[in-house]
C-alpha cells in the first residue's frame, strides 16, 4: 500500500510544474518561497539541538504559540523549526519577535524532498499537531531514529473511519508515532484501534492558545457599531443565515437599532446570501462596502477573509455555525474566551468535549428554533468565561510541556 503510495505521488510529481503554476497564479502560494515545498530553502540549520512543529494551517500554528514562546526561553534549544502548509500561516511567525524561530513551507509527501528535507534540517525531536498524518514523512523519520510525537490530536468519526478502511496501511504509518497525545477521549480510542502504542490524553491545547490583540480595530468597530445592539452568526453554512436572520426579525420587535452580523464560512456565497435576506425584507450592507452609515441596516454581512476574531471579540452572544445543519459544529473556544455568550445548534460532534466542558460552566447554550436563538441572546459580555477557559488552557499547557520535556530530555542524553 505504501509503494502504491509512492506511485501515485510520483505521477502527480509528474504534473507538479503545472499545479503549482496554477496555485501561483491563484496565489495559493507564495511567489518567492514555493520552492520551500520542494526542500529548497535559503534558511540555515544551526549547530545544536533542534525541535520541529508542523502544523497544517493557522489554527495549528497559533496553538503552539505557547509552546514556541516557552521553548524560546530555553537555552538548551538551539533553534525551533516551524512548517506549515498555507500563505496565511507562514505570516503568523512575522506578529512576534522570535530569536531562534525560523518558518518553512512543508515539504511535498514524497521520499525524494521529504529524505532531503530530513538530511538538512536533522530535527532532534518531531512534534506534528492535529490531523497532520503523513505516510512517507512518517516512515522517514522513524528510520532516521527521530522521536515523532503527535499533540493536540483530533480524529472525527469520518475521518477515522476513512484511515479504518485500510487498517493494515494505517497501522504501517502511526506506528511510527512514539506517543500521541489526543485532546479528547473520542480521539484517544480512535488512535488506538488504528495502531498507535502509547496514548496520553492531556486536554485540547487550544484553551491555552495565543490571543491576537485587535485593540485598535476594535475601537474602530465599537465606533462603528456605537449605540447598536448587535451580536454575530459566525462560519454560518447554507441555510444558517435564514435561520438567524428569522431570528433577527423575532429580535427587532423588542429591541430597537439592532443589528445581526453574519460571517458566512465561505464568503463566496456573500451576494447569495443577500439576495435571500433581501427576500426576507431585510436591510443588508456588505462589509467591503465600507459603509458607516448603519442606521437602517438590519444585516451587517462580512464578505471579506480575516475579519472573524475582530467580530468574536467584541461581541456578547457568538452563534456558531455549522451545528444546525448536520456539520459538526465548529470550535467555540475563541469567542468564549472573549466572554461571548456561545449559542449552537444541536450537530457539535466533531467538538462535543469542548461543548461538555462549556455547557458545564453554564457558558453555551444549545438551541433549535430562531424563536429559542432570540430568547437566548443578550448584549452583555461573561467576564468570567475568559477566566475560566484561561484556568483550563494553563493547566493543560504545563501537562504537555512536562510530557515534551520528558521526550526532550531524554534526546538530549543521546546528543
Amino acid at each position: 500500500m505504501y509503494f502504491l503510495y509512492q506511485i501515485v505521488l510520483s505521477i502527480i510529481l509528474l504534473i507538479s510544474p503545472l499545479i503549482m503554476i496554477l496555485r501561483l497564479f491563484k496565489k495559493k502560494e507564495d511567489k518567492i518561497r514555493f520552492t520551500e515545498k520542494f526542500s529548497i530553502t535559503s534558511k540555515k540549520r544551526k549547530d545544536g539541538f533542534l525541535i520541529w512543529f508542523h502544523g497544517s494551517s493557522v489554527g495549528e500554528i497559533f496553538s503552539v504559540i505557547p509552546l514556541i514562546k516557552h521553548y524560546e526561553k530555553d537555552k538548551s534549544i538551539k533553534q525551533i523549526l516551524i512548517t506549515s502548509s498555507t500563505i496565511s500561516s507562514s505570516k503568523i511567525l512575522n506578529k512576534f519577535k522570535f530569536k531562534k524561530t525560523v518558518h518553512q513551507f512543508y515539504p511535498i509527501d514524497h521520499f525524494i524532498f521529504v529524505n532531503f528535507f530530513l538530511k538538512f534540517w536533522k530535527p532532534n525531536i518531531a512534534i506534528f499537531i492535529d490531523s497532520e498524518i503523513w505516510p512517507c514523512m512518517f516512515k522517514n523519520i522513524k528510520e532516521n531514529k527521530i522521536p515523532l510525537l503527535l499533540i493536540n490530536a483530533r480524529l472525527t468519526k469520518k475521518t477515522f473511519n476513512r484511515w479504518f478502511k485500510f487498517k493494515n496501511f494505517t497501522n504501517s504509518v502511526l506506528k511510527n508515532i512514539k506517543t500521541a497525545y489526543p485532546q479528547n477521549l473520542d480521539t484517544k480510542l480512535y488512535l488506538k484501534k488504528l495502531g498507535v502504542r502509547n496514548v496520553v490524553e492531556l486536554g485540547n491545547l487550544k484553551f491555552s492558545e495565543y490571543q491576537e490583540d485587535f485593540d485598535r480595530k476594535n475601537k474602530k468597530l465599537n465606533s462603528f457599531l456605537k449605540n447598536k445592539n448587535f451580536w454575530v452568526a459566525s462560519s454560518t453554512h447554507d441555510n444558517e443565515e435564514i435561520f438567524c436572520a428569522k431570528a433577527h426579525i423575532i429580535l427587532k420587535n423588542k429591541f430597537k437599532n439592532l443589528i445581526t452580523i453574519i460571517i458566512p464560512r465561505h464568503i463566496d456565497r456573500a451576494r447569495r446570501i443577500e439576495s435571500e435576506l433581501q427576500n426576507l425584507n431585510l436591510n443588508v450592507t456588505l462589509h467591503s462596502t465600507k459603509n458607516k452609515n448603519l442606521d437602517k441596516t438590519d444585516i451587517y454581512l462580512v464578505d471579506s477573509f480575516g475579519e472573524t476574531k475582530k467580530f468574536h471579540k467584541i461581541s456578547s452572544s457568538v452563534f456558531l455555525g455549522k451545528s444546525i445543519i448536520k456539520g459538526g459544529g465548529q470550535n467555540p473556544l475563541e469567542a468564549a474566551r472573549y466572554g461571548a455568550k456561545i449559542l449552537h445548534g444541536p450537530h457539535t460532534d466533531n467538538f462535543k468535549d469542548v461543548y461538555k466542558l462549556l455547557r458545564s460552566h453554564n457558558l453555551s447554550k444549545k438551541i433549535f428554533t430562531p424563536k429559542q436563538l432570540a430568547a437566548s441572546i443578550n448584549f452583555k459580555k461573561n467576564i468570567k468565561s475568559g477566566i475560566i477557559i484561561k484556568n483550563i488552557g494553563e493547566k493543560i499547557l504545563k501537562k504537555t510541556i512536562n510530557e515534551l520535556d520528558k521526550h526532550i530530555v531524554n534526546e538530549f542524553k543521546k546528543t
